[in-house]
């Protein structure tokens, strides 16, 4: 278990859709961000995954007059998808009163917040292939969600389900997860799917502790915690040269925040500059690319995630 409470209180962005930030060039690839700010409506007192994280992402990046994007809600219909990886049993088994674990409430609602975030994957996998940056900011998380297991802060795998439709598509995905915590989830769900490629680079030992050793499609390269900032960085890295090896025509990035240094539930060291770093060398594969927000429990995730938005445009 993550075992973490936090509580801070920020404002909130109300968000009209859909809105377009200030640009300081219109020369530039365009970037979306699909969010919505519904997303915000559960959450349980001292819990790390929070409403604040999305709120006030969204104004930091409101403030930001270089950045430039266009925010839209997700529109993808998630249930047409979301059982290549979840059995409708399941899905509709999320609209429960008891928690599914110590970490994992049953939100009221938690059913149509989750399915909300499978659909800004997959709006931000259509928007990458039609050339554009591609971000979904939206919470729940997904990548520790198994089949038929909700845990981890997470309900359904949204970057799973994007990958399945991606190759069903015919196209060659590789899945880059750079959240601190390994995304078993993700890697369950993938193992042995033909034109699908799954990195981690995480802490070990740490929640959950799997992905200590790769296996067939599923690459692990697991950094021992309190370790060399340089560590991590460099296995975010390994993971891109494989996924490049694989020949991608799609890159899917589970983005967590929360190998940085002031992390509340990991011991990683990673800085701010590394994930702009991590968005400029997916920008310089020339490989379209989206990524959905997993975790980062910090009062800098809103800068964190803007770093990597800089690096990705």
């Amino acid at each position: 278990m993550y075992g973490v409470a936090m509580s801070v209180e920020s404002p909130l962005l109300v968000l009209s859709e859909p809105m377009v930030l200030p640009h300081s060039s219109l020369d530039e690839q365009i970037m979306k961000i699909f969010t919505d700010i519904a997303c915000i409506d559960y959450e349980r007192p001292g819990h790390p995954e929070r409403p604040q994280r999305v709120g006030a992402t969204l104004e930091r990046l409101e403030t930001d007059k270089a950045l430039g994007a266009v925010i839209s809600k997700p529109l993808a219909d998630a249930t047409e998808f979301v059982e290549l990886v979840h059995p409708y049993d399941f899905v509709k088994g999320l609209s429960r009163s008891q928690d599914f674990d110590a970490d994992t409430p049953a939100h009221e609602g938690i059913e149509t917040h989750a399915l909300r975030s499978v659909a800004g994957a997959l709006d931000a996998m259509e928007s990458a292939l039609a050339g554009e940056v591609a971000f979904s900011l939206l919470r729940p998380p997904g990548h520790h969600a198994s089949a038929e297991t909700a845990m981890g802060f997470c309900y359904l795998n949204q970057i799973a389900v994007a990958a399945k439709v991606g190759a069903r598509k015919g196209l060659v995905v590789g899945v880059l997860d750079f959240d601190v915590h390994h995304g078993n989830g993700t890697e369950a769900s993938v193992l042995g799917a033909e034109g699908i490629l799954y990195t981690s680079v995480h802490q070990s030992p740490a929640f959950p502790n799997t992905g200590n050793h790769s296996r067939g499609n599923c690459k692990n390269y697991p950094i021992r915690p309190h370790g060399r900032r340089q560590d991590f960085a460099d296995g975010v890295m390994r993971c891109l040269d494989d996924i490049l090896a694989f020949g991608p025509d799609l890159i899917a990035v589970s983005a967590g925040f929360d190998a940085f240094r002031g992390d509340p539930l990991a011991q990683e060291n990673l800085e701010g500059e590394d994930y702009f770093t991590f968005g400029r060398a997916l920008k310089d594969t020339g490989v379209p690319t989206f990524s959905v927000l997993e975790g980062g429990y910090s009062d800098d995730l809103p800068q964190l995630v803007l770093e990597y938005l800089k690096g990705l445009s």
